[in-house]
């Protein structure tokens, strides 16, 4: 289930950055969220620096990259284990691409388990037990 996007303007770091920012970001995933490492899907979404625009100015005029990324999560994970990935995914895009992290923005995204699939059939479905646990030790 966990799916994560960075959102990175294209050219700004190398790839290196990249593929360690996704299997740093896929172990991180996998740790904060107590998931198998096999269920991880982490992507690198590149826009041009003209297709960017930061404080109203484009990346190409001048503007600096600023990292944005999303995390997808089922519903029901403890809003601690969700900031908790929120600020490990901050320091990963501030510490291996050195970004500034004022600048950085994420977002959780809390998904009905009714509407994800997996394999074709919704997590509540293939998921059922997991999701129940977690449902009762919710505070």
């Amino acid at each position: 289930m966990p799916v994560a996007h960075f959102h990175l303007v294209d050219g700004a770091y190398t790839a290196e950055q990249h593929r360690t920012l996704l299997t740093a970001a896929s172990r991180c995933y996998s740790e904060v969220l107590d998931s198998p490492i096999e269920r991880v899907r982490t992507f690198v979404v590149r826009y041009a620096p003209g297709d960017v625009a930061v404080a109203g100015a484009t990346v190409a005029g001048g503007a600096p990259p600023a990292p944005y990324f999303t995390a997808i999560v089922l519903a029901g994970r403890p809003v601690a284990q969700r900031q908790e990935l929120a600020a490990r995914f901050t320091d990963l895009v501030v510490d291996v691409l050195g970004a500034d992290r004022a600048l950085v923005r994420g977002q959780i995204v809390e998904v009905d388990p009714v509407n994800w699939a997996i394999a074709g059939n919704s997590a509540a479905a293939t998921r059922a037990g997991e999701i129940a646990a977690r449902a009762r030790s919710a505070p």
